[in-house]
């Protein structure tokens, strides 16, 4: 290999000569071929029409996008030594480095979306390390990257007690991030073990997910930063300054981690669940350490901080029994045979075929009001998630069909009033 800082004036010496256009054809011959690679490879799939899982399609496409760069490479890495015995090889040789950091970055990724396939920071995060990367590449190219890292070595700055260089702060946040990378991955990977365990209870499942990553990223952090010499004792400042904004501005979000880690370990609420917070009511479909998403059967998500599920009364419909009995009022007019009104109301419950038999519907009279006699229809379902405005507008036409035929009167409100002459 040429040294990097004479590699591009090599290749300005080339590009003076005809020559050159033998390395410019060769290398556009090998992305060629890289691309009709890439191109087959998303045919053959899009061909094939199986149904996948997200995960594994996610995974594909990734796998998709080395094609190009891992192609390219193996193709002018086996044209370079055979051109270099006629002419020189400078702009194949500047085109290896190039294409090896495009697969790494590919590379890395794809490791990534497999490991936390519902991230979507990792499109934009790509496109920024990608940038940073080729800039590095560049520099040591040109032959400005050992001038710039002496540069910035020279740059030193007081941490406590400690003696810093911008260089060494730069290489310490380096190695974190790349840890933190690692962790994250890691994490996923643990996350996806523990849902495919279907024996464990799904809130332990979350709780051993998010520990497990959370220990990572500390583990990744106490780890990195004394792998370049950064001494750990310089985060108690930082830890104490936290300390204080925590007990000064941050309390309700500490209670929201707190709740949802007591929400998590006590089981007292489970995804799945149908629970009531105050007027809202919803399925439970995320549990997160800050807040519980509920799902209306209006389609509506409600995001509701893990603080009011601890400290406020939740009616949990599902919590260990999933029946719930609905009432139905019905008023009848006076003069009608009660016992006859109470059989049609059991009649039209049972029709209905989410009805549960046992325990069996009830109808019962509950007041002698002004208008007509009231009468209560109370009946059981075991499925409550799948709502209850469908069922109570059946039995409600079940009823009222009933009524009819059977000429029994349903009241309305009347007033007399009577002008008196004085």
């Amino acid at each position: 290999m040429t040294a990097p800082g004479s590699l591009l004036l090599d290749l300005w010496g080339d590009l003076q000569q005809p020559q050159v256009l033998w390395q410019a054809a060769v290398l556009l011959l090998c992305l060629g071929l890289a691309w009709l690679a890439d191109a087959r490879v998303r045919a053959y799939r899009l061909l094939s029409g199986t149904p996948e899982s997200r995960v594994r399609q996610l995974g594909q496409r990734s796998l998709q996008r080395l094609t190009f760069p891992l192609a390219a490479l193996v193709l002018v890495l086996l044209a370079r030594p055979l051109l270099a015995h006629w002419h020189s090889v400078n702009l194949l040789s500047l085109a290896i480095p190039l294409l090896t950091s495009l697969a790494v970055i590919r590379m890395v990724f794809f490791a990534l979306r497999l490991g936390v396939p519902t991230a979507q920071w990792l499109s934009s995060f790509e496109k920024i390390f990608a940038a940073f990367a080729w800039c590095v590449v560049a520099l040591h190219l040109s032959g400005l990257l050992p001038g710039l890292i002496a540069l910035l070595d020279g740059i030193r700055f007081g941490l406590g007690a400690q003696q810093l260089s911008l260089w060494r702060l730069l290489q310490g946040v380096g190695t974190v991030l790349g840890g933190l990378l690692l962790a994250i991955w890691l994490g996923g990977l643990v996350e996806a073990k523990l849902s495919a365990a279907a024996t464990l209870d799904s809130n332990l499942r979350a709780v051993f997910a998010r520990l497990a990553r959370a220990l990572l990223l500390v583990l990744a952090v106490l780890i990195g930063l004394p792998l370049v010499g950064i001494d750990l004792t310089m985060l108690s400042v930082f830890g104490g300054a936290f300390g204080v904004g925590l007990g000064f501005g941050l309390q309700k979000i500490a209670a929201n981690y707190v709740s949802g880690f007591i929400i998590l370990l006590d089981r007292s609420i489970r995804i799945g669940d149908v629970i009531a917070v105050g007027n809202e009511r919803g399925e439970v479909t995320r549990i997160t350490t800050r807040y519980t998403v509920l799902l209306a059967r209006s389609g509506l998500e409600m995001i509701v901080p893990n603080e009011m599920l601890v400290g406020s009364v939740i009616a949990n419909e599902t919590h260990t029994d999933s029946k719930v009995r609905i009432p139905i009022r019905v008023q009848v007019a006076y003069g009608s045979d009660l016992e006859r009104v109470q059989a049609l109301l059991i009649e039209a419950a049972l029709t209905q075929p989410r009805v549960l038999r046992d325990p069996p519907p009830r109808a019962n009279v509950t007041a002698f009001a002004d208008s007509g006699i009231d009468l209560e229809l109370r009946f059981w379902i075991a499925d409550p998630e799948a709502g209850t405005g469908q069922i109570r507008s059946e039995i409600h036409l079940a009823i009222w069909r009933a009524f009819q035929a059977e000429k029994i009167e349903i009241p309305f409100p009347q007033r007399e009033v009577r002008v008196l002459n004085r």
